[in-house]
């Protein structure tokens, strides 16, 4: 089955830094995205070099196993032209990039992954993410230690088991061929995308814009939306029966669309005062992403941290919910105890008495007892002025509720 179709690829330096760390390039065969880490010149660096070496792979093959060893042929080449570049310039130590590809091979595509770009694929509506994130985080999700919505959260989600530079000689790089079917949607993205707009709400994007570069336009634009502090890239590739002189045409983004230079640059922008009022939680820049080595040790070492934060969470939550219980207890003795300054005049049996509290109850608690019985009868008191007692008078002090109940004593001995 010949299959064809339309591809997109758009990339955006965000609301906060002020160079575009990501690449993206979508071609006749092949489509991929890479997010550089390192910061200043290191990032945009890193991900351009890649991007540049893995172009070479976007030709025709005889099979996709061909495509397959090709792609990660290709990665472990721009690996090792990393750590040269590295070499010539110092400046640049710690640079790397993750990198996520597909080679399109008739109705098979290659894939190759690495770090916490993703590729997903709608198809028949339903949208699933292809690829796993090389993180520490997804590590603690994938071991049952910790959930998705806690993952989003944790302060070690910046911290990357494996990327493509000058920290590994043989990265570890996820590779599969997988079958394609006419109407599938693929689409690849820096985590500038993924850590901003739900899965939900990519999907929903998706399905609403069928034309690749409708959807990518309006997948940049929700991130933005949502504060979007890192840079953004998203290649769109769809997959449909026809003429392969229909396809797009090839597009190359971000820093490898750039000349190379390897010239520091500022960070980031300064937040302007409508991202801060629009986006009070959101404009903030994540933690730079940072790669740590993929050993038992370390893992070891994270865990045991997690944990120590984890309890430490846990004893703060039961200190503040030990002191909001003893300020709740205290409030409450101090409210009885106000209650108590307070006196009226009821009924109890047939006769007049002064009470101590105020008229209420708290469930079976009652917050008023008897505290003198008097000998004025009900009886003895006219209709009406029996009907406010049963009502009872109240009285802001002993004093007053006294001076009540002389006046009783003089209307019912009338």
């Amino acid at each position: 089955m010949a299959t064809t179709g339309k591809s997109a690829a758009i990339s955006h330096v965000g609301k906060v830094r002020a160079n575009n760390q990501d690449s993206g390039y979508a071609g006749t065969h092949l489509f991929v995205v890479a997010d550089g880490m390192g910061g200043h010149a290191g990032g945009d660096v890193a991900s351009a070099i890649a991007i540049k070496r893995i172009v070479e792979t976007d030709r025709e093959y005889t099979s996709a196993e061909d495509a397959e060893y090709a792609l990660k042929s290709a990665l472990l080449a721009a690996n090792a032209q990393l750590a040269e570049t590295v070499f010539e310039h110092t400046e640049l130590t710690g640079m790397g990039t993750t990198v996520s590809a597909i080679l399109r091979v008739g109705s098979k595509i290659a894939l190759a992954h690495i770090g916490d770009s993703r590729i997903y694929l709608l198809r028949d509506d339903e949208l699933s993410q292809v690829t796993a994130d090389h993180t520490f985080v997804q590590r603690l999700v994938d071991s049952g230690r910790i959930t998705q919505e806690e993952a989003a959260v944790h302060p070690r989600r910046s911290v990357l088991m494996r990327v493509l530079g000058d920290v590994d000689s043989s990265p570890e790089i996820d590779t599969t061929v997988l079958e394609v079917r006419p109407g599938d949607k693929w689409l690849l993205c820096s985590d500038g995308l993924s850590s901003y707009v739900s899965d939900e709400r990519i999907a929903a994007i998706l399905r609403e814009w069928k034309a690749p570069r409708d959807a990518a336009d309006r997948l940049v634009r929700e991130s933005l939306d949502a504060g979007a502090p890192d840079n953004v890239t998203v290649v769109i590739a769809t997959v449909d029966d026809g003429d392969s002189s229909a396809s797009s045409p090839t597009v190359l983004v971000g820093s490898a669309a750039a000349p190379l230079s390897f010239e520091p640059e500022v960070s980031r922008r300064p937040l302007r005062l409508p991202t801060l009022l629009l986006h009070p939680l959101r404009p903030t820049p994540p933690e730079p992403e940072h790669f740590e080595p993929e050993s038992e040790e370390y893992l070891d070492e994270l865990i045991l941290e997690d944990r120590r934060r984890a309890r430490n969470r846990r004893i703060a939550w039961l200190v503040a919910i030990a002191l909001a219980a003893i300020a709740l207890a205290v409030a409450l003795v101090l409210a009885y105890q106000w209650t108590q300054t307070r006196y009226f005049v009821g009924a109890t049996g047939q006769t007049v008495a002064i009470y101590q509290g105020v008229q209420a109850d708290i469930g079976p608690l009652s917050l008023s007892t008897v505290y003198e019985e008097t000998s004025i009868t009900l009886e003895s008191l006219p209709s009406y002025t029996r009907q406010t007692v049963e009502g009872t008078i109240s009285a802001d002090s002993l004093a007053q509720a006294r001076a009540i109940i002389d006046r009783l004593s003089i209307v019912s001995s009338d």
